[in-house]
């Protein structure tokens, strides 16, 4: 036998360590590990991070601390398939948290994710690469980041995988990228639509939700839609909508077709192939609040073109909108009322409304809900403008007071709306007078007052439409409202600069309201802003002139002229010259000053407080003789027109008692209103006038009245003067003469014997406007004044029938009394100059 041989075991290598197993259960050891050069540790400790980062985001941040992210970005290019995945699934789910979010756009991660998108990677990488770059794009910053590393076309292709979670992640992804129009223009030449509308047949609803959502964002661009529609994106979403199953995704589809609806072909396109019918019918049957205000959206912006205000009419969208105003969801009413609105600019549709939804857009004014009140009302001033059929029905709605009400509103929008269908209303008389009753002018102080340049614009714009009514006049200035409309005039916005002269112009119409404008400082401001090409229009101009036609004291002392016009009535005053800005004191202020060496100021009165109670004593003239008693009674109240009235059936006794009692009353408020001051009564002048009329008024020919009025006032101011004797007229002595007489620089017109020019072309002003002879003042320079007159010239000798067109004469009342001088000649400019 052979002998055996005994084979000794070689023991291990010297520099070899033995397998260790290792069980750590501290979450910083495992974080170490990730800086393991053996891939099976790292896989394994990237496996254990993974679990628990999957507890909660407490952990992640736990691990944040650990600088387990800082070691996890240098493992997920790492050219072990399993260590790279685990690592990417950590990013993943990290990618939550904001602070780690934070550190991963540091570190750029995005451009190693996106390098990991390609078709041989692992799809469970895929998945978390998606997942986390749909995590951090939310931010703005990550976005660019994505756009400028190219990451749209990867994300695109990855719409087409097979797993759900890929193609979830992908769509969110770009969902989040296309909120930046970069994105959005640039994910139509990569042929996003066709693979979005795949995944409308998806069978994860949220998967078909975040494509409709994406649809929605990039449907917004014109040229989307046109792709969209080119690739019968339009069919699927009307077949969503008409199925009951996706009843959860009809609100986002029903957004991208409203995005669709704002191209007139994409429109017509629609309702050629019966699809526009569909969508307002499935509106009309559809219970669901957010459908139904989404719709009303879409058909507000798709009626912004004319085309499709057209083919919305054909299709009676109006009923569908007037039925949305009835349902039971303010989002709803606001957003019908705002089609409603834009649907106004087609005359159709505004004849349509006005005939049935008015009622019910008035009644949404006493609304809890401040926006659905503005809205309803911008309605209202879109169907109202340009509409007066409108405007009646409005009223006949009982409109008036909830309008009234809503120029209290908090929302500017209200109330600038609600000032607009009261001016729009305002065109028609009988309106206006019901809008008024109910106090219009007194509620406008405070959106005058307003800080919204809209809301002071249409307020202003409402008192220049009722402003043409004495008693709107009256309102507002007992109101308080002409200090902020005339604040307004301030304004640096062009539109309420304008309506406020406008509003200006128009409240100027009557005398006290114009002397009220004028304390106001209202000339001077109007006087700087016609100052400024800028700033001038063609109202401010036109205020400044009314200011000034009714309240001639101020005309005169600041412009120099008078026109025929401007008829002088008692309480005018010749102050003399002003500057622009100077305010002219009242006759009152002046008539309290004591006496100084200042120039003296001529008035006019004749008015007595006799005039004010003369009456007749016979009962058939007392109606007669109370509606002419004075401008100071012709402000009587409706109780005593009433009063008047009823005189008709009584006894001559009753009525003569009656007068009495009313005429007590009358003089009271006489008393009242007038306590403050009148000027002393001119019986001079009023002697003056009485003349004049009986021996001037029965000449035949205004050039004979104009040249015996002439003769007939320089006889009562001194007679004619000898050119050459001019300087010895001492007429300034016999004026100084006056006022030491009466302590006061303030002299009646009467009172003067001597006058030199600029007194006798008063008189003749103030004569001839109550004999109704027509003619101009003039101030010149040095006490210079004259009248200007228009007089037609006979025809010449041997010409009959042939009518002359007026010349304009200059007045002589200094020199040769009635000689009428040809206005521009060498004689006329030697009686203004030398």
């Amino acid at each position: 036998m052979g002998k055996k041989v005994k084979k000794e075991v070689e023991p291990p290598p010297k520099d070899v360590f033995d397998p260790l197993l290792i069980e750590s259960k501290e979450v910083a050891t495992v974080v170490l590990m990730l800086d393991s050069p053996e891939e099976e540790i790292l896989a394994k400790a990237c496996d254990a991070i993974y679990k628990y980062a999957s507890k909660g985001d407490e952990n992640k941040v736990t691990l944040l601390g650990l600088g387990a992210v800082q070691r996890l970005y240098k493992l997920i290019s790492h050219e072990n398939p399993v260590v790279r995945r685990n690592a990417i699934m950590i990013f993943g789910i990290m990618a939550s948290n904001q602070d780690v979010k934070k550190l991963l756009r540091e570190l750029n991660v995005t451009s190693s994710l996106l390098s990991r998108l390609v078709p041989e990677e692992d799809v469970v990488i895929h998945e978390f690469a998606t997942l986390c770059l749909a995590h951090m794009a939310v931010e703005y910053t990550t976005k660019a980041q994505i756009f400028e590393q190219g990451g749209l076309e990867p994300l695109i292709s990855l719409l087409g995988s097979p797993d759900p979670d890929v193609t979830k992640n992908s769509v969110e992804c770009i969902y989040l990228l296309v909120q930046d129009f970069q994105s959005r223009a640039a994910v139509c030449e990569l042929n996003v639509i066709p693979p979005l509308l795949d995944l409308l047949k998806s069978e994860y609803p949220v998967i078909q939700l975040l494509a409709l959502k994406t649809l929605e964002v990039i449907s917004k661009d014109r040229e989307t839609r046109i792709i969209l529609g080119e690739n019968q994106g339009l069919d699927h979403l009307l077949t969503i909508l008409e199925t009951e199953e996706f009843s959860d995704l009809h609100v986002e589809a029903l957004a991208v077709l409203g995005n669709c609806l704002e191209d007139a072909d994409t429109m017509q396109l629609i309702q050629q192939t019966g699809g526009l019918k569909k969508l307002l019918s499935f509106v009309g049957v559809s219970t669901v609040p957010d459908i139904q205000k989404n719709a009303a959206k879409a058909i507000a912006r798709a009626a912004c073109d004319s085309e499709n205000r057209k083919i919305l009419n054909e299709e009676n969208v109006e009923s569908c909108l007037i039925n949305l105003l009835e349902i039971d969801d303010d989002g709803v009413k606001v957003a019908a009322s705002q089609a409603i609105s834009a649907m106004c600019e087609n005359v159709a549709s505004k004849r349509a409304f006005g005939l049935q939804g008015i009622p019910q857009l008035v009644q949404l004014l006493s609304s809890d809900d401040e926006e659905v009140k503005e809205a309803a009302v911008m309605a209202l001033a879109n169907l109202t403008t340009a509409s007066q059929s409108n405007a009646s029905a409005v009223a006949e709605a009982e409109g008036i007071k909830p309008l009234v009400e809503t120029l209290n509103a908090e929302r500017h929008g209200a109330i600038a709306n609600a000032a607009t269908v009261l001016t729009n209303m305002a065109m028609q008389e009988p309106l206006r007078l019901s809008i008024q009753s109910h106090g219009v002018m007194s509620v406008l102080t405070e959106p005058l007052r307003s800080t919204s340049s809209q809301v002071q614009s249409r307020a202003a714009l409402t008192v220049a439409a009722f402003g043409c009514d004495a008693d709107a006049r009256s309102e507002l200035r007992n109101a308080g409202g002409l200090e902020p409309l005339v604040e307004l005039l301030h304004s640096k916005d062009r539109e309420v600069r304008r309506n406020a002269c406008w509003a200006v112009m128009v409240c100027a119409s009557d005398e006290l309201t114009a002397v009220e404008l004028c304390r106001l400082g209202a000339i001077d401001i109007l006087e700087e802003i016609n100052q400024s090409t800028a700033r001038r229009n063609n109202f401010s101009e036109a205020a400044l002139e009314r200011l000034l036609d009714n309240n001639l004291s101020q005309k005169y002392s600041q412009m120099g002229y008078l026109s025929s016009s401007n008829v002088i009535t008692d309480g005018f005053y010749d102050y003399g010259k002003i500057k622009p800005g100077v305010k002219l004191p009242s006759l009152e202020e002046l008539s309290m000053q004591e006496l100084t060496d200042r120039r003296a100021i001529i008035f006019v009165s004749t008015k007595t407080q006799e005039d004010v109670l003369a009456i007749e004593e016979k009962p058939r003239r007392v109606s007669y003789e109370l509606a002419t008693l004075s401008p100071l009674t012709s402000r009587r109240s409706s109780r005593e027109i009433s009063s008047v009235r009823k005189w008709k059936g009584k006894k001559e006794e009753e009525k003569l008692k009656e007068v009495a009692e009313i005429l007590s009353e009358v003089q009271d408020e006489i008393n009242l209103e007038d306590a403050q001051w009148q000027p002393p009564p001119d019986y001079m002048l009023m002697n003056y006038i009485n003349d004049a009329s009986k021996t001037i008024l029965p000449l035949t020919t205004t050039r004979e009245q104009v040249v015996a009025l002439a003769q007939f006032v320089a006889d009562k101011m001194g007679g004619a003067i000898e050119r050459d004797e001019l300087h010895n007229f001492s007429w300034e002595l016999h004026i100084s003469e006056i006022e030491f007489e009466l302590k006061s620089n303030v002299v009646p017109i009467g009172k003067v014997k001597k006058g030199t020019f600029c007194h006798r072309a008063l008189l003749f002003k103030v004569i001839a406007d109550r004999l109704g002879i027509g003619c101009s003042l003039v101030r010149g320079e040095y006490n210079r004044a004259w009248n200007e007159v228009k007089l037609v010239d006979d025809s010449p000798q041997g010409v009959t029938g042939l009518l002359l067109p007026p010349q304009e004469y200059i007045v002589d009342l200094m020199f040769v009394p009635g000689f009428l001088m040809k206005q521009g000649s060498a004689e006329a400019d030697q009686y203004k100059y030398i």
